[in-house]
């Protein structure tokens, strides 16, 4: 990519933004709209948890073939297809008769965001080559998924209040339309020097080891733990995995290089990643229940409720992309781990949705260390790579917030299944969600302190190096 001008750097990331934005809003509208789909549609628990699970599913699963992709056919081509996919999937959504064809096209929805956010990083990362420069960016970036927070309860909680469920995926389609004319005669194609070969067997290993595992935990608790469908859906996740280790590393360009988590950052990256967003989809998937199926509240009061939480996260986001830049990954890290546990605490041990002052804490808690752990993460995933494989880099970081995001909401929203089946209530079913809330906030703390120290660093100057 050649050196552009401040004016149109920024522009350039305006508009990756713009993309992060419209993928992002959409899980954080789609939460507070869960109950009307509920009641509209006729779900159960675990209909619920596939509205959510089939669109972080297959964006887990795709978005290391977009980011390669985008590296060996052209960025902008692929960027400008993912804008006109997510669009059209939004329109169909809006269009769903029925809960099986919401699901469906919301996967359609995915296909489009896989081909987003990793070569929108992509983009950045070849757009702003000092290292500081870069860090602010990525600041910036994460600053949007704040704004999603933020924004997403209220225009979720007015849409479906005033309009109905269906009209949250007409946001989409005006920022959609804009970022794609903008993308059209701004953002210069770019490619990698040397990019990757396609690695089909790869792509089929992960598909399989991703949806075996989602389907089999979220469909456990009404099949049963021993059921043949789970335990087929186990033997199947260990075979893929059992597959991938055994052939990625024997080709020359697997779709995964281990090689990358030779690399103690990346490595960290990838499990704080899927703890933190583990732990951010299982935080609304159960507070948007709660808030209107408990307390009985309408869509835009819950969204006002949340606010104590998405506010934070919007400010912290942009924080925490100066903090990485000025003194390093570690701080924000520590504050954001801290945070997030103390906000589970706060629900496990002192039952803090019965108390507004003690609910509110919690959810300014979770805003904080929300806010501040998505810029380390892109931060770190990518610093320590060659810019030729920034996209498949960044990729990986992206494909562990969505793994993270589908087991959250897979294994929180069965653990609660579980309980309401048992005949327990709302709070008491869902006590052990908040425990593992907690111990992902304490996964996070951990590995982020272990993974930014001066050796860490030098191992991935090391992997850099290998890499080329």
């Amino acid at each position: 990519m050649r050196t552009l001008s401040p004016r149109r750097r920024g522009l350039v990331l305006a508009i990756c933004c713009m993309s992060l934005l419209i993928v992002s809003l959409d899980t954080t509208v789609l939460n507070v709209a869960l109950p009307s789909i509920r009641e509209d549609l006729h779900a159960l628990v675990s209909g619920m948890q596939w509205t959510i699970d089939a669109y972080t599913l297959v964006l887990a699963s795709l978005l290391m073939l977009a980011g390669s992709t985008g590296d060996r056919i052209g960025r902008r081509k692929v960027f400008a297809t993912g804008l006109i996919v997510f669009t059209a999937g939004s329109v169909l959504c809006s269009l769903a008769p029925s809960l099986e064809w919401l699901i469906v096209f919301r996967m359609v929805q995915a296909v489009g965001g896989s081909m987003l956010n990793p070569v929108a990083m992509s983009i950045i990362t070849n757009t702003f080559t000092e290292p500081k420069e870069r860090a602010r960016a990525i600041g910036l970036w994460g600053g949007v998924v704040g704004i999603s927070m933020a924004a997403g309860p209220l225009i979720g909680g007015v849409l479906v209040d005033s309009v109905g469920w269906r009209s949250i995926f007409w946001v989409n389609l005006p920022v959609g339309l804009a970022a794609l004319v903008l993308t059209l005669r701004y953002i210069p194609e770019s490619r990698a020097e040397h990019p990757r070969r396609p690695d089909p067997v790869g792509q089929l290993l992960v598909v399989a080891l991703l949806g075996s595992v989602t389907y089999g935990i979220i469909e456990a608790p009404s099949a049963g733990w021993g059921s043949p469908t789970v335990l087929g859906c186990a033997g199947l996740a260990v075979a893929a995995l059992v597959g991938l280790l055994a052939y990625e590393p024997r080709r020359d360009e697997p779709l995964i290089d281990p090689r990358f988590f030779r690399s103690a950052p990346f490595s960290g990256a990838t499990v704080i990643a899927v703890s933190a967003f583990a732990a951010l989809s299982g935080f609304l998937f159960l507070n948007t229940l709660y808030l209107q199926e408990v307390r009985g509240l309408d869509a835009l009061e819950a969204g006002l409720y949340m606010l104590p939480m998405a506010a934070p996260a919007f400010f912290c986001a942009p924080l925490s992309g100066r903090l990485v830049a000025a003194v390093g990954p570690r701080l924000p890290l520590v504050v954001a781990g801290t945070a997030m546990g103390a906000s589970g605490l706060l629900f496990a041990v002192l039952s803090a949705e019965a108390s507004d002052p003690l609910m509110f804490a919690g959810y300014v808690l979770f805003g904080i260390g929300f806010g501040m752990v998505n810029a380390p993460i892109t931060n770190t995933a990518v610093s320590g790579m060659p810019r030729a494989q920034a996209g498949v880099a960044a990729a990986v970081a992206s494909t562990s917030r969505q793994t993270g995001g589908t087991l959250g909401v897979a294994v929180i929203g069965a653990v609660l299944a579980a309980g309401l089946s048992g005949g327990g209530g709302f709070v008491a079913a869902a006590l052990p969600a908040w425990w593992i809330i907690t111990l992902c906030g304490a996964l996070v703390l951990a590995v982020g302190v272990a993974t930014t120290g001066g050796w860490a660093l030098r191992t991935a100057r090391r992997t850099a190096h290998a890499l080329g």
